[in-house]
């Protein structure tokens, strides 16, 4: 059975080097264990969906840049998240703020080939 997630869970992009935190910044009335719940919404970069250390993907102009003045060797740079979307995996029956609160098995496409998925939801007694 999911789990719903809240403000703070740990996130990991495929293209990332290590752990990001996903904030819930869509709505801050609807709390689960006095954390805010975390909606499909929560997506904005930086503020909701923090970086995952260096990002891998070639599809991601800095890293290509970065990659070709290397002559090629794969060179990772920083990553600044690019949702493309919401995300995808919600739930169908439990809504925060108008919105399907998030669980534990939702991902998140990024624009630069990335799939961001739930590591940890940021609780462990509430379930969906």
């Amino acid at each position: 059975m999911p789990s719903f997630v809240v403000s703070g869970a740990s996130i990991q992009c495929s293209m990332g080097t290590t752990p990001g935190t996903l904030m819930a910044t869509s709505q801050q009335t609807v709390l689960m264990n006095g954390k805010p719940a975390a909606t499909v919404r929560d997506v904005v970069p930086i503020t909701s969906v923090t970086p995952c250390g260096m990002c891998t993907s070639l599809a991601n102009p800095t890293v290509a840049s970065a990659t070709a003045a290397a002559l090629g060797v794969l060179t990772p740079m920083p990553c600044v998240p690019a949702p493309a979307g919401i995300w995808v995996g919600g739930s169908a029956g439990v809504m925060a703020g108008g919105m399907p609160c998030l669980t534990n098995t939702a991902t998140l496409t990024c624009a630069y080939g990335g799939s961001i998925r739930i590591l940890s939801p940021g609780q462990i007694n509430v379930l969906g």
